[in-house]
């Protein structure tokens, strides 16, 4: 990649020395092979500790009743930010809020879990289908 069209800043922030920062966050398993896991600029940095949305998302996914789920940070006057879940029941399914932390808290450190919950009717999307977490962060009442 050369750069963004007609966007010197953005590149400049992506391209160092040469080389192209994408802002993926990835692991390497015990055989070496690398597994991208999330976005640098999705992390949720809450009180010093790393929290990962695909991380929460994964759990949010084994609950039957989910059709769809995100997780952004949101501002937090104590641990700076706070992770938040934006979730989209299948239809005729019935969930609340509690019924979604409870089943977090046997699955996560409490640090991770969703310190809210909002039911949406979608996540929004662009055209290639990836979840536009930006605007959800827009969304949040601050």
């Amino acid at each position: 990649m050369k750069g963004y069209l007609k966007d010197e800043e953005a590149t400049r922030n992506v391209i160092k020395n040469g080389w192209l920062y994408s802002g993926d966050l990835g692991r390497f398993d015990e055989d070496g092979l690398l597994y991208i896991v999330d976005r640098k600029k999705d992390l949720v940095i809450r009180g010093g500790e790393n929290v990962y949305p695909v991380e929460v998302e994964e759990v949010l996914y084994e609950i039957p009743e989910i059709l769809e789920a995100a997780v952004v940070g949101v501002p937090h006057e104590v641990y700076g930010e706070v992770p938040k879940a934006f979730v989209v029941l299948k239809e005729g399914q019935l969930l609340t809020e509690e019924d979604v932390i409870a089943f977090c808290k046997k699955k996560l450190a409490k640090y991770k879990l969703p310190a809210e919950v909002d039911f949406i009717d979608t996540l929004p999307r662009n055209a290639s289908g990836k979840v536009l977490k930006h605007t959800l962060r827009k969304e949040v009442k601050i």
